[in-house]
């Protein structure tokens, strides 16, 4: 007998869904009789767990010469603007969407400002 295997991606997607169905139930753990301080402590220790966050500006495409080329102060121009969408990307998973802007007190930096949130149902 063989067991159909998930594809990883899958398998990934639902550990994934399963670990934030835990994480909603302690960080919504209003049940009658548990310690005040408890339902604290573990959203503390929920918002102390590090995550990898992208945001990815753009790309390009070149010439593998014109890549082997580049050296140190070169600029590569990528294929977004100021203003166009950008993907907020958490654990591999898309959970916004956003804006690149310029930061106002600081105008040789940019940022991204959120526009769209991923839902709950459906989202991502």
């Amino acid at each position: 007998m063989s067991k159909a295997v998930p594809e990883p991606q899958q398998d990934g997607d639902e550990e994934l869904n399963k670990a934030i169905e835990e994480l909603k139930g302690v960080l919504h753990e209003d049940a009658p009789g548990a310690e005040a301080g408890a339902s604290g402590d573990n959203r503390d220790l929920v918002m102390s767990i590090p995550v990898e966050v992208q945001i990815v500006l753009g790309s390009a495409e070149m010439p593998v010469s014109q890549l082997m080329a580049l050296k140190k102060g070169s600029t590569v121009s990528l294929n977004r603007r100021i203003g166009e969408p950008v993907e907020i990307v958490v654990n591999g998973r898309r959970i916004a969407r956003g804006e690149i802007t310029l930061v106002d007190d600081d105008p040789s930096r940019f940022g991204v400002k959120l526009t769209e949130i991923a839902g709950t149902a459906g989202g991502a």
